[in-house]
């Protein structure tokens, strides 16, 4: 019996017990409204139920007395092997052994598919992740951004939810002609500007730039600039977009800067333009010595927002505005906003920006600030001298040991990494004891493959054994770990998980045979256990999926 089959048995038993005392109360409650809960101490029962307690003031009864009467009948529920009504009103539920045992099958049957759900069904997001200037390598910030951007991803839309991962490219203003200018200077072999980009990956680009355009320094002067900066910002961006992929993060869209600034064929108004006669429109838009601002006090911002200056030029937050617009106008209800740890003044002006263009502030948008991340031991990168490189760290811890280690933490908290741990094969290497475990079960059905044990039998009612018991337990616990992590956008809830299921994996292993001793018979017991070791697989399959790591079949 799966938590569903037991919440809808739950309700049926409810139901017309709340209405029976009080005609109308249970009009509207549905299964969703009775949590089941797994109980901290196992010796409490399979799942705990508080319908009691929550119910018992709307149906005028006691807690404890209605709690009672729920569990008589939830005693009569196949599957149900006892109930027992603890404290004021919790309800305790024990299945018995073919019941719990059951679900071995059910996710061996789903394979995959097992632990998703439809709890963000319905939603349509915007993520927007990582978003690094395309005038340089991808660095130890970008790399946590982008571990935990494509985990969210990958638990939003095994919830259900309808998601595009977008990578914002600011490929316009300043930067970039600082950057056009770099490799310009280094293609003609002088020194870098005074306030160019500095490192030997400059001088990479600008050869590079010169082998696809051979002309370049016999071009007028004004063009060699433009060229330059373009031949350089297309080779760059390639370079963060291999990057990305060789670290196992998608992104179904790249959005050019520069996209919000074009004029029409004809000279229409930009996206920038349109994006502040749009603001004024819902009234939130004012005129003050010769400038356009934009009212975002009204919504809980520190100060009012210069949209436009009094010379005409826009600033940047006029392209944040233009973008959030867009983002409204491709069909996306729901943005998601994961920023570095530099970014917290972005928070309150981007959910300003939210509430000036009509749509709810709490609700229509998320701004997620990722802190500081920092590997011991770590060395500055060679070709560009001040920063991380997220290829070099890639390279010398793993991508697997990297995007675990990072998903492993909540955003919001500063981490440090300790890369002699995670290059060790023990089991105090997080990824390596979940991965471990994965390849344990892959070991233990090789081997009752040449044992003669198959899944060509399943008696759920034979898995008895406690440890048994608390690995079922885990299992099902697995929906609803993706459902919950997904909603609260916690990728490292899902690596708890899995770390807690190795672990009762392993324990199960040390007292649990699938492969009988000597010349003992295969037996009902062995084939059935192959069906729970297949099935703790498949879930640590699917958990370390959602994370972005491999789940290796040896190791």
């Amino acid at each position: 019996m799966n938590p569903e089959a037991l919440s809808a048995a739950l309700l049926a038993v409810v139901a017309p017990l709340a209405e029976a005392r009080r005609p109308g109360a249970a009009d509207g409650l549905t299964a969703a409204d009775l949590v089941l809960e797994r109980p901290k101490n196992r010796d409490h029962g399979d799942w705990a139920s508080n319908a009691a307690l929550k119910l018992a003031k709307t149906v005028g009864a006691n807690p404890r007395e209605f709690a009672a009467e729920i569990a008589d009948g939830l005693a009569q529920v196949d599957g149900v092997a006892g109930v027992e009504v603890a404290g004021p009103g919790f309800i305790n539920i024990r299945l018995d052994a073919a019941a719990a045992g059951a679900l071995a099958r059910t996710i061996v049957d789903a394979g995959a598919a097992f632990g998703t759900n439809d709890s963000q069904r319905g939603n349509t997001i915007n993520l927007e992740f990582v978003s690094a200037n395309p005038t340089g390598p991808m660095h130890i910030g970008h790399t946590r951004w982008a571990a935990l951007g494509d985990s969210m991803a990958r638990l939003l839309l095994a919830s259900g939810a309808t998601l595009v991962r977008e990578f914002y490219v600011n490929d316009a203003g300043a930067q970039m002609e600082r950057f056009g200018r770099s490799v310009l200077a280094a293609a003609k072999g002088e020194p870098t500007p005074e306030d160019g980009y500095p490192g030997s990956y400059i001088d990479d680009l600008a050869q590079r730039v010169l082998a696809a355009q051979p002309d370049l320094l016999s071009l007028p002067a004004d063009e060699q600039l433009l060229v330059a900066r373009d031949r350089a910002y297309e080779l760059q961006l390639g370079d963060l977009q291999v990057s990305l992929e060789k670290f196992n993060v998608h992104f179904d869209v790249f959005f050019s800067e520069r996209v919000l600034h074009a004029k029409g064929p004809n000279g229409e108004p930009s996206l920038v333009d349109e994006a502040v006669d749009r603001l004024r429109e819902q009234g939130h838009v004012f005129d003050d010595e010769g400038a356009v601002w934009v009212r975002t006090t009204d919504f809980g911002d520190d100060k009012d927002r210069v949209i436009r200056r009094s010379n005409g030029e826009y600033t940047y937050f006029a392209a944040d505005a233009a973008y959030y617009l867009n983002k409204g106008d491709r069909g996306f209800a729901h943005k998601i906003y994961l920023l570095g740890a530099d970014h917290h003044g972005y928070v309150h002006r981007l959910k300003a920006l939210a509430g000036a263009a009509g749509d709810d502030p709490d609700k229509d948008i998320e701004v997620l600030i990722g802190q500081l991340v920092s590997v011991n031991g770590a060395r500055l990168s060679k070709r560009a001298g001040n920063i991380i490189e997220l290829d070099d760290l890639r390279e010398w811890l793993g991508t697997d040991a990297l995007r675990y280690s990072l998903a492993r933490y909540p955003a919001d908290s500063p981490l440090t990494l300790d890369p002699e741990i995670l290059r060790r094969r023990t089991n105090d290497n997080p990824v390596f004891y979940v991965q471990y475990a994965h390849a344990r079960t892959h070991n233990v059905a090789r081997n009752a493959a040449a044992s003669g044990v198959d899944r060509s039998e399943f008696a759920p009612e034979l898995l008895t054994h406690e440890t048994e018991s608390a690995l079922l337990g885990a299992l099902q616990e697995f929906p609803r770990i993706v459902a919950f992590a997904a909603e609260v956008r916690e990728p490292h809830r899902v690596a708890r998980y899995l770390e807690e299921l190795a672990g009762l994996y392993h324990r199960w292993y040390d007292n649990c045979r699938v492969i009988p001793l000597g010349d003992e018979p295969v037996e009902a017991v062995h084939r059935t256990r192959l069906w729970l070791n297949d099935a703790t697989g498949q879930v640590l399959r699917n958990g370390l999926d959602l994370l972005g790591v491999s789940a290796p079949e040896r190791m």
